[in-house]
């Protein structure tokens, strides 16, 4: 069992990297979101591999006949280059890397919601390799037969570990194992603690088995859903400082996830 002071380590942020991201000519990424810029231009938020989340302007991208027109699409794998010294680069080359299955339904949706946590959450050029990793795993299973919802509790948990804020789920805040028929409320950045019988209202309450089973990605148990749930929007919220997640109120209204 780790000591306090790793367990304390393990959940201090990772410092943002200063360093500027080099030109690149292929890079592997994934669009996280567009918009327009002056006349006939985008700007595509975009998740490297290597860089981490950058902005890239594609000059000339709304014209009718751009080549980038279609390309430039969410969950779409790419291979792009890049260039410039400024904190909005200059794309100028992507290209598709595989052929691959759109999303659509609940599924699309829970994609857009993996998106919005990584340009909420994640500082410019800050690189995170694992994550990127994440990304296309929880892409892959949102492409699968698995419930949507399996794929975005275990993103979440890849994406605060790499934050540095990774979920204590298999000790308590004073080191004991968890036990799998006890009540527990989870204190941010200290874990999970017992709860006592006459105690009143929490944050969030949580079968030890919840906590048991989420810490092995397993979500067969409707509870452990629905638990874990409670408890990721509990702990995301409080990262996010106040950011509205767009996605996730409308997956509230779906009552989905």
């Amino acid at each position: 069992m780790k000591n306090d002071r790793n367990a304390q380590l393990e959940r201090q942020p990772q410092p943002v990297s200063r360093a500027r991201a080099p030109a690149r000519d292929d890079e592997p990424a994934y669009v996280l979101h567009t918009y327009p810029f002056k006349e006939t231009s985008l700007v595509a938020e975009v998740f490297s591999r290597s860089c981490g989340r950058l902005g890239l302007v594609a000059r000339g991208a709304r014209r009718p006949h751009s080549a980038m027109r279609g390309l430039l699409m969410a969950f779409q794998p790419l291979s792009l280059g890049w260039g410039g010294k400024s904190e909005l680069r200059t794309l100028y080359r992507a290209e598709t890397v595989a052929g691959h299955l759109q999303l659509s339904g609940l599924n699309l949706l829970c994609g857009f919601y993996l998106n919005e946590l990584v340009l909420k959450l994640l500082q410019r050029e800050d690189p995170h390799e694992q994550l990127y990793e994440g990304y296309e795993r929880a892409l892959a299973a949102l492409r699968g037969e698995l419930p949507p919802a399996w794929a975005v509790r275990r993103f979440e948990k890849d994406l605060l570990r790499e934050l540095g804020y990774g979920l204590l789920l298999e000790h308590d805040v004073g080191g004991e194992p968890i036990q799998a028929h006890a009540r527990y409320t989870y204190i941010l950045e200290a874990g999970p603690r017992l709860l006592g019988e006459a105690e009143g209202d929490t944050p969030v309450e949580l079968l030890g088995t919840t906590l048991i089973e989420l810490a092995a990605d397993d979500y067969r148990r409707p509870a452990t859903l629905q638990e874990s749930r409670a408890l990721m929007r509990y702990v995301l919220t409080h990262y996010l400082g106040g950011q509205q997640l767009h996605t996730r109120q409308l997956l509230r209204e779906m009552q989905q996830l």
